[in-house]
């Protein structure tokens, strides 16, 4: 399998951290892509040019995070990181999901923004995203995952990691010491310890 990947990217990051999950990341090889220039290589794999982007061993273009991450729970003999269809542990994992997904997407869309000129417009745009992360954050206090066994919590693990790496000087630890203490204790286990991004 090829994979469209950055280092700094923590939706690959979701990715590498599930395939080392399953026990499969030595089947994949990574492929550095630089999304924001759009080339041909990741544009013939996803023509959204995001990463990540996975190249099947039979040749199927797959993406984005959350369908790769499925994909590959179907390979490999470790126990499965999405729990059955239909269950209420699958409708939890996938709840948890989607909070740190939505928390990603509010802080990579911070982060994409920082660049340009900060007018009014801009300013209400990054509080409205800062305050949609705080909420989660607030929320996931309340009930933390447990452990690193499903693909809610790795989601969750990877936003925590990408809120440290990205904006250092917005701590979240303090207000949320549960969430604190959980992230500390499965940043150590391989699929985090092993991933960390680099920018």
């Amino acid at each position: 399998m090829k994979l469209h990947h950055s280092t700094a990217s923590p939706y690959v990051r979701k990715v590498m951290a599930c395939a080392i999950a399953r026990g499969i990341a030595g089947r994949i090889e990574t492929v550095s892509t630089n999304p924001h220039v759009s080339p041909a290589e990741l544009l013939a794999d996803n023509p959204l040019s995001k990463v990540p982007a996975l190249v099947a061993d039979d040749g199927t273009a797959i993406y984005d995070s959350p369908v790769i991450c499925e994909y590959l729970d179907t390979l490999g003999d470790a126990p499965p990181l999405f729990p059955p269809t239909g269950s209420a542990a699958r409708l939890s994992a996938q709840i948890m999901h989607a909070t740190g997904d939505g928390i990603l997407d509010a802080a990579v869309g911070r982060r994409l923004s920082m660049p340009h000129p900060q007018d009014d417009g801009r300013r209400a745009y990054d509080a409205r995203q800062k305050a949609a992360v705080d909420r989660a954050l607030d929320v996931l206090e309340k009930a933390p995952p447990e452990g690193l066994a499903d693909i809610g919590a790795i989601a969750v693990a990877c936003s925590l990691g990408y809120l440290d790496f990205r904006f250092p000087a917005e701590p979240w630890r303090e207000a949320h010491p549960k969430l604190a203490k959980w992230f500390a204790d499965v940043s150590m286990l391989p699929p985090l310890a092993q991933t960390v991004p680099v920018a």
